[in-house]
């Protein structure tokens, strides 16, 4: 029988002269009621150790308490991305720190190619495509990945342009934001627009670098590797300023800094009405 020990990152405090203190995972300090439990007893009963008897229940109940509260759990940690699938695209100096990292979190992962069939896995639920590219993309190259969230597959990306890696927000479910929207709000709000989109279109001069170093591409794999986990979760990370689904982060290749900027979906405007025929005499 698996018995409740505290959860991972939380501890009690032993305060001299004063009641123990929870501290929770998150860092916060509570003060712990036990009662008529010896303070002592509920801190053994709580840390890990060999042979079990019945808890006496009034030391039950403290247990229950803790359990209910997710401060306290049975078993081993689940890893976080166990029965997802990913499927990775891309330049292999970043997916190859992604594949370790999402694997270690219990992910099933699958390398796979621009000329495989993107499509395809459209529909798949707990499935996700991320594609990781140490260039600007090519005009028209994610089209097709695009509609993969309006088939509930999970759609993640990123792409280096010249010493800045751009992580654009996670998409999972209609209306979320797509390379597309991303594309669009990024002109809208530049004050070089037609220079920008030249640029993307490939009238350039040949890239110069920065590439990724060992320590940037294990900086964005991380990056990425918790946008997966908040999918799977369904929450944002903690600490997160902003939910992954509605956050394009830019890494600076040359000190590691990270921003983040607030991105929405561009809205489907209905078209233009044609222009009214001219009479003639």
């Amino acid at each position: 029988m698996n018995r409740s020990r505290l959860a991972p990152g939380a501890g009690i405090v032993t305060v001299p002269g004063g009641l123990p203190v929870l501290r929770t995972a998150e860092g916060e300090f509570l003060r712990i009621d036990t009662g008529g439990t010896d303070p002592r007893e509920l801190v053994a009963r709580l840390t890990p150790r060999e042979g079990a008897h019945p808890d006496p229940a009034e030391l039950a109940r403290l247990v229950a308490a803790f359990e209910e509260a997710g401060h306290a759990v049975t078993g081993p940690r689940r890893p976080s991305l166990t029965g997802r699938t990913v499927h990775l695209l891309g330049d292999p100096l970043l997916t190859e720190p992604l594949s370790r990292f999402a694997a270690a979190e219990g992910a099933e992962v699958h390398p796979a190619t621009a000329d495989d069939d993107v499509a395809g896995l459209a529909g798949r639920r707990d499935t996700a495509v991320v594609w990781c590219l140490d260039s600007p993309v090519p005009d028209g190259l994610w089209d097709t990945a695009d509609r993969l969230p309006a088939r509930h597959t999970a759609w993640l990306r990123c792409h280096r342009e010249g010493a800045h890696t751009w992580i654009e927000p996670l998409a999972s479910a209609p209306g979320d934001v797509t390379a597309a929207h991303v594309r669009r709000r990024r002109l809208a709000a530049a004050a070089a627009h037609r220079e920008l989109a030249a640029y993307w279109a490939g009238h350039r001069t040949p890239d110069t670098g920065p590439h990724p170093t060992e320590a940037s591409a294990a900086l964005i794999a991380a990056l990425l590797t918790a946008d997966l986990i908040a999918w799977a979760s369904g929450s944002p990370p903690r600490g997160a300023a902003l939910p992954a689904r509605r956050r394009l982060r830019r890494i600076d290749l040359r000190d590691l800094t990270v921003t983040e900027h607030p991105v929405l979906p561009v809205p489907e405007v209905a078209p233009l009405p044609a222009p009214a025929a001219r009479a003639t005499a």
